[in-house]
């Protein structure tokens, strides 16, 4: 066990709620009314120093983590299920009756800061950062937004219970589409088509209404780029989401490295595929089995088993990671069976207040369910090492840190895999496979990544363009040596399963940055592995107080997203495949 020299604690004395300064112990939010004093009383408040502004941070701060969990805990309980109208209820009166009220005094908060004859006394080391983001949140700000986020909110909760409804019923049984995915892993040819084919179908039953939806919400996103002075929601989004070191032409040019360096390696791994398994041609179905014909690895059977057995792998690889995981155990900050209603995907929710995260995922048994695990499992990491943090703004830093977070764990933590595969053979084929998902991340990133500039730079497409566009970018990216005949149907409504579409537009070229940083933290790992882990902890606990490039230097690697870059670790990675 690797033993870190950072003072770092997780525990759930450590974990309880720290004391409130500015709002009452007893304060809970249950209406506007409730709340609006205490955002009067911070914009009507005197500052005469600069410690008095820090403080009038800090109190600020207090308020905006309160505000934070609640909606968390909302948004949580809806996404555990989806049918429970009041949770939906719950969740959707905040989006309308509170977030749209927040608004304008978060506007008004941000000009007291910038204003303050104060501000320029700040310590520039300590809130350059925020104080940067806090610029541009002014820059975008535009009050007839308000009422577009509010529609678009609900909007995004639509897909989540349309997608979240969807089951099929296989030899008599109705099951979730990721419970069915599993089946795709099966050795039975038959079993494995049979599938595939009913999950395309059960999605084209409502690929007409998610359409619609997708439309819907470009047509609310294009408008609030143009009201806040944008020619398009890509413009708006990079703005949005404090792209301060990247540009889109950037991401244009990591899309074309990834077609000329990742995509051969993937049809040379395709063609051995189709070798392996004596086929005469690849079919969508036959992208998931082991090509060993050996039966699905089974790494655990319930839930409880998937939590039990990742926290004795983070145990393994250091206490403290361990810790955390069993903090939130003993919380009950995890939700993790797939189940029928429940919201599809996963993720990793932060708690400002509590500073303890809850996870959410849809668990069917698989290798993938352990690798969202640990993927989830090292946002949650990030949480802990950031939740010593004075001010919320300080515990979020951008995508392509915090999933620099999740990505190395799925990657630093496989010398422990033995805890899930305790069979050699099962470990090295649960190990080979998910270096293959590393490598195939690449395309399937640059696929929607480009996808979406395309959409936003032509607001005005047709359903129909928006379908050619999809397919031809798809057949760039992916598949090339897979047949997809008879089958041509389904490819134009791929798309819809990509929950980030939907609900949180731009965010998705960071996984591939990240994944190329998560492979440089394990190549460091590999090569010493206790100086590896602590620069990784080092890295992540700086939350959001340094740039992405100094974050990721504090890491020992780069921030890098070039040609070069990416041969050179996709070749470590191959490395590491011929070795197994």
């Amino acid at each position: 066990m690797i033993h870190s020299s950072l003072e770092l604690t997780a525990d759930v004395t450590a974990a309880t709620r720290p004391p409130r300064h500015y709002l009452p112990e007893a304060f809970t939010v249950t209406d506007w009314a409730v709340l609006e004093p205490y955002f009067i009383e911070l914009r009507d408040r005197t500052i005469n120093s600069a410690p008095e502004l820090e403080q009038w941070l800090l109190d600020r701060s207090e308020l905006e983590a309160v505000l934070s969990e609640d909606l968390a805990w909302r948004y949580i309980r809806m996404t555990c299920d989806t049918q429970d109208q009041g949770r939906a209820e719950a969740f959707q009166y905040f989006v309308s009756e509170i977030e749209p009220l927040v608004a304008p005094y978060d506007h008004a908060l941000n000009e007291k800061l910038v204003q303050s004859p104060y501000a320029g006394e700040l310590s520039p080391e300590r809130y350059r950062i925020f104080l940067r983001s806090v610029r541009r949140a002014l820059e975008i700000y535009r009050a007839e937004n308000i009422p577009l986020k509010t529609d678009i909110s609900t909007k995004q909760q639509e897909y989540a219970a349309i997608v979240g409804a969807m089951t099929v019923t296989l030899d008599g049984e109705e099951m979730t589409l990721q419970r069915a995915a599993d089946r795709l892993k099966d050795t039975d040819r038959r079993k494995r088509e049979e599938a595939w084919q009913a999950i395309q179908d059960r999605r084209v039953q409502d690929a007409q209404k998610l359409d619609k939806l997708f439309t819907e919400l470009i047509g609310l996103r294009h408008q609030m780029a143009l009201n806040a002075d944008f020619p398009n929601f890509r413009d708006y989004m990079f703005a949005a989401l404090g792209r301060f070191d990247y540009t889109p032409e950037d991401c244009f040019a990591f899309h074309q490295a990834i077609h000329d360096t990742v995509v051969p390696l993937i049809d040379e791994l395709d063609q051995q595929r189709r070798q392996e398994l004596g086929l005469s041609e690849l079919r969508p179905w036959d992208l998931d089995v082991d090509t060993s014909g050996k039966a699905p690895l089974r790494p655990f059977g319930t839930g409880q088993e998937l939590l039990d057995k990742t926290i004795t792998v983070f145990q393994r690889l250091d206490s403290f990671l361990g810790n955390c995981l069993t903090t939130m155990r003993d919380m009950g900050h995890l939700d993790l069976e797939s189940r029928k209603g429940k919201a599809p995907g996963g993720y990793n929710y932060p708690l400002d207040e509590t500073g303890v995260p809850f996870i959410f995922m849809n668990a069917t048994s698989s290798l993938r369910d352990v690798i969202t695990m640990l993927h989830e499992g090292g946002h949650a990491v990030h949480s802990f090492l950031t939740r010593r943090l004075p001010m919320g703004a300080d515990k979020h830093p951008p995508s392509e840190v915090a999933e620099l977070a999740s990505m190395s764990m799925e990657l630093i933590s496989m010398d422990y895999w033995d805890v899930f595969f305790a069979d050699e053979d099962e470990l090295r084929r649960a190990k080979k496979t998910h270096l293959e998902s590393v490598l195939e991340t690449f395309p399937w990133v640059a696929t929607i990544d480009k996808f979406q500039h395309w959409v936003y730079e032509h607001p005005q497409h047709t359903p129909v363009e928006r379908q050619q566009h999809w397919t031809h970018i798809f057949d760039e990216f992916n598949q090339r040596t897979v047949s997809w005949k008879g089958l041509e149907a389904y490819k134009p409504w791929l798309w819809q399963k990509q929950l980030h579409l939907y609900e949180v537009p731009f965010y998705y070229i960071e996984y591939a940055m990240a994944q190329l940083g998560a492979i440089a933290v394990w190549r460091n790992f590999r090569h010493d592995p206790q100086a590896g882990l602590e620069a990784y902890k080092r890295a992540l606990a700086l939350g959001y107080t340094a740039t992405i490039g100094e974050i990721y230097e504090a890491a020992g690697i780069r921030f890098d997203f070039s040609t070069d870059y990416l041969r050179s670790l996709a070749d470590f990675v191959r490395e590491e495949m011929a070795q197994l």
